[in-house]
């Protein structure tokens, strides 16, 4: 595999605006700001590290050669978080990915989850709207579908009861960008729907780095893989799939970060802004959690140590995406194959280990 970063063509209209990333230091967030400055955008970042490592800033540097500021900021603290408002007066546009993410910790810890997602999108929805700005972009999920009718789901799929707190939150906050953007015409918000976001920057700069005991498959399929983990677990063979396991759409890191740059491009070009529009980020293409464990088998070399349980709780059992609005839409094309995944995923984690065993013999 060739990494070729996603560049669009874009006159001096759509560059160096400056975009407001929360959760600029996280999985997702960094990926996404190296993708928007590789596109001409100005980044900052608001993170406050609390589910996040702040050094993933330095691997954006040395991807794209500029240093990113962060503010270390709690989003649910109003005053700090429109401060940064403040000191950025010329910020065009928000992406907010900012919140908590592990659907069985949710199930646990539900409180948690309400307060931060809730109120720290509240606080910046506040702040968007007292400094007029024109773009705000949401990380939502297709926890959103619940347990879908018909697969694959379309955006125009009824949302079905959420399965757990987490996803009981995004269904919430994209209700509230909804009422917001209707009841402020200066402001519209795209609503992105990611289906799994996996893999690694093919330079192994920047990736997937739980804090603690990691909550999705690919990270626990890497960390056993590596020995950080004994053994993994499969939850639930006995779900009407075709091997009894759950059935997901996982899509790459890079191609899940480009969408974004493209949705803040498509807000900017708009004449005539829908207030609110949504879109699948998704493959198109259900793999089920043994079919993943088998493929990264055939990339790495590595028999992985795991064994069947239980179902877990928050788990639909089987989602999937028509991405076609996000391709005809916004431009969105999909450059990374499952394979790909695997393997960048894999050669992150070889390299975060090496760094660690590095350490312990100094």
């Amino acid at each position: 595999m060739r990494f070729v970063p996603h560049v669009l063509s874009c006159g001096i209209k759509f560059c160096m605006a400056k975009i407001l990333v929360t959760g600029g230091c996280g999985y997702i967030g960094s990926h996404t700001i190296v993708d928007l400055i590789e596109n001409g955008y100005e980044v900052i970042s608001i993170d406050d590290n609390s589910r996040s490592f702040p050094n993933s800033l330095n691997g954006v540097e040395k991807i794209t050669g500029k240093k990113v500021k962060n503010y270390k900021v709690d989003l649910k603290n109003y005053d700090e978080t429109r401060a940064v408002f403040q000191e950025n007066p010329d910020i065009s546009g928000v992406i907010h990915f900012a919140a908590l993410k592990a659907v069985g910790e949710s199930v646990q810890v539900p409180i948690q989850y309400y307060e931060n997602n809730i109120f720290g999108l509240i606080n910046l929805l506040k702040c968007v709207q007292e400094f007029g700005l024109p773009d705000f972009v949401f990380s939502s999920s297709c926890t959103v579908y619940g347990n879908p009718d018909t697969i694959p789901v379309t955006e125009t799929s009824p949302t079905k009861k959420a399965e757990s707190p987490y996803g009981a939150t995004k269904q919430m906050g994209e209700q509230i960008i909804q009422d917001f953007t209707n009841a402020n015409s200066n402001s519209a918000a795209i609503l992105l729907r990611y289906f799994n976001p996996v893999g690694a920057h093919p330079s192994t700069l920047i990736g997937e780095q739980p804090i603690g005991k990691p909550q999705n498959l690919v990270p626990v399929i890497t960390q056993t893989a590596i020995g950080k983990l004994p053994k993994m677990f499969v939850h639930g063979t006995d779900y009407p799939t075709r091997d009894g396991s759950c059935v997901r759409d996982y899509i790459h890191v890079c191609d899940i970060a480009h969408a974004h740059t493209l949705a803040i491009r498509y807000l900017e070009a708009k004449k005539n802004k829908t207030r609110c529009d949504i879109f699948n980020l998704g493959t198109g293409d259900g793999v089920t959690v043994l079919e993943a464990i088998d493929t990264f088998e055939k990339v790495s070399g590595v028999k992985l140590n795991y064994e069947t349980g239980p179902r877990r709780a928050g788990d639909v059992v089987a989602i999937y995406a028509n991405n076609n609005l996000a391709v005809s839409e916004l431009g969105w094309d999909i450059r990374y194959n499952l394979e790909d995944m695997m393997r960048t995923a894999w050669q992150w984690e070889q390299k975060i280990h090496a760094e660690e065993e590095k350490a312990k013999n100094n």
